[in-house]
């Protein structure tokens, strides 16, 4: 179903991904850091309904949410999806999401290795200082205190 996606993705040198594709892209690391604990609790869910909702105004994500899901299990590693989308996506756009994967991680009320662990993996590989990565952590606990 995303195949073309994924090989664009893939590309030695992959062009700027059009809009719709880099929120599928995005979409799916979120879908990916909530599975990480392999616990995709309904609480992270209607996180992730909520971020893409407010993100791309929608009145309801449920079916974007649905596609992010299946491209996340038809997406290689992490390693190779995250470093991808590093040369497709804008810096600003990779920014917000590392801003939303620490919603996610963040929405249960429980840190757990596995999510820490992704996320120390992933801001890197997306091209993220580890400094904004810290301060987008901050900032969301700040706001669901």
């Amino acid at each position: 179903m995303f195949a073309d996606l994924l090989r664009r993705l893939s590309a030695p040198a992959p062009a700027r991904l059009p809009d719709a594709d880099a929120r599928l892209a995005l979409g799916a690391l979120l879908v990916r850091l909530a599975r990480a604990d392999n616990d995709y609790s309904a609480v992270e869910i209607a996180r992730i309904d909520a971020i893409l909702a407010e993100r791309y105004g929608l009145a309801d994500p449920t079916e974007l949410r649905s596609q992010c899901e299946a491209l996340e299990g038809e997406a290689p590693d992490t390693v190779r999806f995250t470093r991808a989308i590093k040369d497709a996506v804008a810096y600003e756009d990779r920014y917000a999401v590392i801003v939303a994967m620490w919603e996610i991680v963040l929405a249960d009320g429980v840190r757990n290795a596995e999510e820490n662990s992704l996320m120390r993996m992933v801001a890197p590989m997306l091209g993220v200082e580890d400094q904004d990565s810290n301060a987008a952590r901050i900032k969301v606990e700040a706001r669901l205190k």
